[in-house]
């Protein structure tokens, strides 16, 4: 069963971005190894890692209301153009105190999906 309480300390793993065309049955996928550290100060969080195409570094707080937790990225411009994917906004979120994962979808086109692990 997951926990209520929100993650804290560091996590690895894969973010995919997948992506269907309409014109395009399979889905585009593109993935990045992440790492985010949660915590110092609390409900903050900084995203690192491969960083370099798909998805941002980027930083912020964050709140839990289960099933959702909600990032405010302040490094995300609303009126700048965007190429990368920001952690920002609402997400379904599993976590059982080893493994957390988020993910975010857009009608049947758009899946962010966040899988991780805490660091040992």
């Amino acid at each position: 069963m997951a926990q209520q309480t929100p993650p804290s300390g560091t996590f690895t793993g894969q973010f995919r971005y997948l992506h269907r065309h309409a014109s395009n049955v399979p889905f585009d996928t593109v993935k990045a190894n992440l790492t985010i550290k949660f915590g110092t100060p609390a409900n903050t969080y900084a995203v690192t890692g491969d960083t370099s195409t798909v998805h941002a570094g980027s930083k912020g707080t964050f709140s839990v209301g289960s099933p959702y937790m909600v990032f405010a990225d302040s490094t995300f411009s609303t009126t700048a153009t965007t190429t990368k994917t920001h952690l920002a906004g609402a997400y379904i979120y599993y976590y059982d105190g080893t493994v957390f994962q988020l993910l975010a979808y857009s009608a049947d086109t758009l899946s962010l999906q966040y899988d991780l692990r805490r660091a040992q």
